[in-house]
């Protein structure tokens, strides 16, 4: 993984430490279309029926032998035939987030520059172990993006199809643990240009004895960007949600819980970045993060 201090090997022609830029395609393209042309999977939706005879808590229990596998999938570079370029500054993504998750307790892997199979297989695989002794999982996926779709170095995949693998009715030793899935990709075209603030100072459940678990429960998606815009990533320094993120888990991570946690990713990166480029249509714009949760109970990494 590239070093802290050493930028020229990230950056490439065209590029610079200060000008920021957009994970897309430059030019849009149906190449996409294609992918929603293969066979529609059955969405089922059958729960998983499960005894459990206890009192209601409302935090996950974090009191497990390990935290948990971290998967990040580093995508910086791309087959000419997608029409992507390459996402200079990623690396420092990835070791930043390596060395980020690592400290909360993780069991970090970095896969570079992996194909739409390979993507899929290595999260099929991920699913299928054993997380009995474990707390929770974590996946980040660091690449060029369309809205709902993913890519690989040489081409495009569903998000759904790879988060799918650990639904509870497919991986049994997550169930009713939290699986975390952070995304750093463009999700449209859309551009936002902010708008003037004026703001002053920042200042019950019952539980059966016999029930069953939405097998889509206790997932967590952050993305880097609301549905149907751009992410921006500044090739000297990593993407504005990476940035954010990481240096918001350095500070609070084992204190805050992880919606508190990326409440503050979303202000950091709405507050404090805006893209600087020489074309004027890209020149001074926003971005906000996106998180959709379907957690149900509160998230500390700390025991």
């Amino acid at each position: 993984m590239a070093d802290d201090g050493d930028h020229t090997g990230e950056l490439g022609a065209g590029d610079s430490a200060s000008a920021d830029v957009v994970d897309a395609r430059p030019d849009r393209s149906s190449f996409v279309s294609s992918v929603f042309r293969k066979k529609n999977k059955n969405g089922s939706t059958r729960s998983v029926r499960i005894p459990r005879d206890r009192v209601p808590t409302y935090q996950y229990n974090m009191n497990f032998e390990k935290v948990g596998k971290c998967i990040i999938i580093n995508n910086k570079n791309f087959d000419k035939v997608t029409g992507m370029c390459v996402r200079n500054g990623t690396d420092k993504d990835a070791e930043a987030l390596f060395k980020c998750f690592r400290s909360l307790g993780f069991d970090v892997t970095v896969y570079n520059d992996c194909s739409c199979a390979k993507m899929q297989d290595l999260l099929k695989r991920a699913s299928e172990e054993d997380h009995s002794n474990s707390a929770c999982f974590a996946c980040i996926l660091l690449s060029h993006g369309e809205e709902n779709l993913i890519y690989g170095k040489d081409g495009v995949t569903p998000i759904k199809e790879l988060t799918a693998h650990f639904r509870g009715d497919r991986c049994k030793t997550l169930l009713e643990k939290p699986k975390l899935f952070f995304i750093q990709a463009c999700r449209g075209t859309e551009l936002d240009d902010g708008i003037q603030a004026d703001s002053g100072p920042i200042n019950d459940t019952d539980a059966s004895p016999r029930h069953k678990i939405p097998v889509e429960a206790d997932f967590l998606f952050a993305y880097s960007t609301v549905p149907g815009y751009y992410s921006w990533r500044n090739p000297g320094k990593g993407s504005w949600f990476v940035q954010a993120l990481c240096s918001i888990l350095d500070e609070h991570g084992k204190d805050l819980e992880i919606m508190q946690i990326l409440t503050r990713v979303n202000d950091r990166v709405a507050r404090h970045f805006e893209s600087q480029s020489e074309d004027p249509r890209f020149n001074e714009k926003k971005q906000i993060p996106c998180v959709v949760s379907m957690l149900t109970k509160e998230l500390y990494f700390s025991k």
